[in-house]
């Protein structure tokens, strides 16, 4: 099959085996995928969660970052068929998303860091039966794609365990961050504070339901809110993954303050960890997204009560994936590239 695949660091794009569908595997042809910051990440640092894993076991243990592999988990595709044995779960010809993760056979592999489940950026994927959810068939390939990063905002929403009695920072407004504030909204909680450096990414999170964006080098998303009785951010949300980050929260965060780190940083993060017990400061790790979140999601973008076409850019075919990943962190980068690997 065709395929964009990393190795050694860098984006090729070429002939890459097909995979083959095991009992309770679906055979899915992929429609599109959104490219990730967290794939730039993986680029470029990779081999850092490859060794950590080792140590500490984990799914991405089993990954040879010199070997060719398809990255690729924000997808859509159409079922094709089954392994022996399956279930069947979905009709084939079936448009159908899931969660990044295999769990047949005993394994834990996370589709698109795993050389035997290869992710979006390849035309055939193999997804497990279990846990993928029908799309319906009306829903625009590129919004279908956008319900797995939509969804571990809305899992990040959810580990904070907001109330009303909260004031919440969203820091950091790319996919995730506006899910984040996407799930908030629906959930009820006022005020929303968004920060970011970039004037089009704090539009967009006024448009998500944010009360107030903020550029955080010109105003601080930490001070008193004149327009919500002079109320304080309790509750923040690191959306960015960036090194150092966690740290400066802290340093910034109020007495009994919460923080959710949702942003994958994939360096090492150092932590001066008196600073965050002076404060009695709650840190609350999220991962990615469980199958309950997909659901919402897909429901949402769905039924219309969020709209995800102000995210989308160009599409691109798989000969256009390493200049999207390179330009990904541009200040007028769109919120989601997809690429249809069925295109070169």
């Amino acid at each position: 099959m065709k395929a964009a695949y990393f190795q050694d660091g860098k984006v090729h794009v070429g002939e890459m085996p097909e995979p083959t569908p095991g009992k309770g595997q679906a055979l899915v042809r992929t429609h599109s995928c959104g490219l990730c910051a967290s794939d730039v990440h993986f680029l470029h640092a990779g081999q850092n969660i490859i060794d950590l894993s080792r140590r500490l076991g984990g799914p991405y243990a089993a990954l040879d970052f010199a070997r060719p592999f398809v990255p690729g988990h924000e997808f859509v595709g159409e079922v094709i068929d089954y392994g022996p044995g399956s279930k069947r779960t979905v009709k084939a010809g079936r448009k159908v998303t899931s969660v990044p993760i295999m769990r047949q056979d005993g394994a834990h592999k996370v589709i698109g860091y795993s050389h035997e489940c290869p992710g979006g950026f390849g035309e055939l994927m193999l997804l497990d039966e279990e846990i993928m959810i029908e799309v319906p068939s009306d829903l625009n390939d590129d919004y279908a794609a956008m319900v797995e990063p939509m969804a571990v905002g809305f899992e990040h929403a959810r580990r904070g365990n907001p109330t009303k009695d909260d004031v919440a920072l969203v820091i950091g407004c790319g996919a995730i961050g506006l899910g984040v504030i996407a799930r908030l909204k629906l959930m009820g909680i006022a005020p929303i504070v968004a920060a970011d450096f970039h004037p089009g990414r704090r539009e967009l999170a006024i448009k998500a339901g944010a009360h107030i964006a903020v550029d955080p080098r010109e105003i601080s998303p930490y001070a008193p809110l004149p327009d919500f009785g002079n109320r304080q951010v309790n509750l923040i949300y690191e959306c960015v993954g960036q090194k150092g980050m966690l740290q400066r929260i802290i340093e910034a965060a109020p007495f009994d303050g919460r923080i959710v780190m949702g942003g994958y940083c994939m360096d090492e993060e150092p932590l001066f960890v008196f600073a965050a017990q002076n404060k009695r400061l709650n840190v609350q790790f999220a991962g990615g997204e469980e199958p309950q979140d997909m659901e919402l999601a897909l429901r949402s973008i769905a039924e219309g009560k969020i709209d995800v076409t102000p995210w989308l850019g160009a599409r691109v075919g798989l000969s256009g994936v390493e200049k999207t990943l390179a330009e990904m962190s541009g200040p007028l980068a769109p919120v989601r590239t997809v690429v249809d690997p069925r295109m070169l």
